[in-house]
C-alpha cells in the first residue's frame, strides 16, 4: 500500500502503519488486544472488549456478543454486553450464567455487570460491531 490519496503517509519511519490497536509482542508472536478507542476503564483497570467477547462466545447457546462500557454512578464505567442467543433466556438468568462461566477465564473487573439479549447483532456497513 502506498497510502491514501491526498493524505500524509500513514506509515512511520520503520514502515509500520499505526492502526490504533493495542498489541502484546512475545518473541515472534503478536497478540492483538483491541482498539485503543474501545478500551473500557473499570475503576482504573483496562478491559479489552474482544477478550470478554471471546469468553462469552464459548458459552453454549451464545451466537454472538458485543461488549462495551456502561456508565455506573459508583465505578464510573462497568462492563456490559449484548448477546444473540439460539434460544430465548431471561436476562437475569443469562447474567448469572455468563458470570459463572467466565469467572475462571476473566478477572472480576472484566465480568459483565449488565446483559442485554438482542435478536441480531448491530453492525456497521463494513460489518464492524457497533459498540456505542
Amino acid at each position: 500500500m502506498l497510502g491514501y490519496l491526498n493524505a500524509p503517509s500513514p506509515f512511520d519511519e520503520n514502515g509500520w502503519m499505526n492502526t490504533q490497536d493495542r498489541v502484546e509482542v512475545a518473541g515472534e508472536y503478536v497478540r492483538i488486544l483491541g482498539r485503543v478507542s474501545n478500551i473500557i476503564n473499570v475503576s482504573g483497570e483496562k478491559v479489552y472488549p474482544a477478550e470478554v467477547e471471546s469468553a462469552i462466545m464459548e458459552i453454549p447457546g451464545v451466537v454472538d456478543a458485543t461488549v462495551f462500557g456502561h456508565t455506573n454512578p459508583v465505578m464510573g464505567t462497568v462492563v456490559a454486553a449484548q448477546v444473540v442467543l439460539t434460544e430465548p433466556e431471561k436476562p437475569a438468568v443469562l447474567l448469572r450464567q455468563v458470570r459463572t462461566f467466565c469467572k475462571d477465564k476473566l478477572a472480576s473487573y472484566q465480568l459483565p455487570m449488565k446483559i442485554e439479549v438482542i435478536e441480531e447483532q448491530n453492525v456497521s456497513d463494513r460489518f464492524k460491531k457497533m459498540r456505542r
